[in-house]
């Protein structure tokens, strides 16, 4: 890319302005507010806690289709990685926030009638069924609430604390139906909402669920 198309694309993304056609749609997005986020992540300790990023619809928060990706600089143009869900597979990369880079996503909307976009999401990492346990739940909670008060800002989480949403534990999603016999569970189909208490600290009591578990967030209730 010359240097006169970078400038274009950057004003275009200082205007907040995404080109689209009948048949696709172009995200032109700043990098260094993904690098921002990855850099709480990895200042941080945290076994399980990560933060991903999609380009999911709007209405159905179904992945929309990547067309094409690519991550630019003045200088030099790089393939974007993404998986088949629509996860960014970004770079931790300080060199890629120096030189101002800027994402370029080409996306082709599953449906018509509606528009996709960026989304931000705290999920678990390497958290399987193996660590279900109050123990581990206690543990990845603890680091969901973190993460969550690191990603907001020192501001907003310690002298404005009441703006913040509130984490009332987690919610586990399964490959099928599920039933856990427990009070601290709700399960309705595949989905579970797991209220985390503190003592839960040093409880290894496990849950044995034959059902595959295929994602971890955290339950944020307002």
């Amino acid at each position: 890319m010359n240097k006169f198309n970078f400038k274009l694309v950057a004003l275009l993304l200082m205007a907040g302005v995404t080109s689209c056609t009948a048949y696709a749609k172009e995200f032109v997005v700043s990098y260094d507010g993904f690098y921002d986020r990855l850099k709480v992540v990895n200042k941080g300790d945290f076994q399980f806690a990560q933060v991903n990023f999609y380009i999911a619809d709007i209405a159905s928060n179904d992945a929309c289709l990547i067309k094409t990706g690519r991550i630019i600089t003045e200088r030099q143009e790089y393939p974007l990685n993404y998986t088949d869900q629509a996860q960014l597979l970004l770079p931790f990369d300080k060199q890629l926030d120096t030189d101002k880079a800027v994402i370029v996503i080409v996306i082709e909307p599953q449906n018509d009638n509606h528009d996709c976009q960026l989304k931000l999401q705290i999920e678990a990492r390497e958290f399987t069924n193996s660590d279900l346990n109050k123990q581990q739940l206690y543990k990845l909670n603890d680091e969901f609430d973190e993460l969550l008060s690191d990603l907001s800002g020192f501001f907003v989480s310690k002298l404005m604390s009441f703006l913040l949403p509130e984490q009332k534990g987690v919610v586990l999603t399964f490959a099928e139906p599920v039933s856990i016999d427990d009070a601290a569970f709700n399960c309705v189909q595949n989905i579970c909402h797991v209220s985390v208490t503190d003592d839960w600290q040093d409880d290894k009591t496990t849950f044995d669920v034959s059902a595959s578990l295929t994602k971890v967030t955290p339950w944020i209730t307002k």
